[in-house]
């Protein structure tokens, strides 16, 4: 599996290309801004994609959905609880940095645990509320891959301070769901570099293994 990194808008959001060199197809994760940066990444890729997937409705991870959605005349997936963010400005806080916006109604709601097949990609969700209500994360369990968004990064945790946030349920997700993982499993983050969650484990402040905050 292939992972392709485009870090697109204001807010330095990791959209994420996943595909299978051999079949051609993939996804496209978090498509936050700049679709045609976006599109134009997926054909020097090469592949074709399948679908849309999103870890969570803040306005930083969703402002290039529907038009990439379009384009592609693909599906979009998201977590159960999370269409209410997509839905309104206020609570996926784009009205608080001055430019309204939603994203379409999901195609698709998910739940913890539910495994999503989509041609050559098989990823596993993971519940992971508290930095938004609805959030999710997508491990390739085969390749040994998380998609974390704005759960869990690299020495750091996600806000907790817009509506619908609680730090307790974040951490309480992050533990319980995330830090079981093998720790050679990689994470790719809705924001920054990505890490391990051996490393996060051991290392991350925010955590009980780095010295709890």
């Amino acid at each position: 599996m292939k992972v392709k990194t485009i870090v697109v808008g204001p807010f330095q959001v990791n959209c994420y290309l996943y595909y299978d060199e051999t079949a051609r197809e993939g996804v496209i994760i978090d498509p936050g801004a700049e679709e045609q940066v976006i599109i134009k990444a997926v054909d020097k890729a090469g592949f074709r994609p399948l679908a849309v997937l999103l870890t969570h409705g803040h306005a930083d991870h969703i402002a290039a959905v529907a038009p990439i959605m379009t384009h592609y005349r693909i599906p979009l997936f998201a977590g159960k609880g999370e269409e209410v963010l997509l839905a309104d400005p206020s609570l996926n806080m784009s009205t608080f940095v001055g430019n309204p916006l939603t994203a379409p109604t999901p195609d698709t709601l998910l739940k913890d645990n539910e495994l999503v097949q989509l041609g050559p990609i098989e990823l596993r969700v993971l519940a992971t509320p508290g930095h938004s209500p609805g959030g999710i994360c997508y491990l390739d369990e085969r390749a040994g891959n998380l998609f974390c968004g704005d759960t869990l990064f690299w020495g750091s945790v996600g806000r907790t301070d817009f509506p619908g946030c609680s730090h307790e349920q974040l951490i309480d997700s992050i533990e319980r769901q995330l830090l079981t993982l093998p720790p050679g499993v990689t994470c790719f983050p809705g924001h920054g570099p990505s890490t391990t969650i051996g490393g996060e484990k051991t290392n991350n402040p925010f955590l009980s293994g780095g010295h709890i905050v």
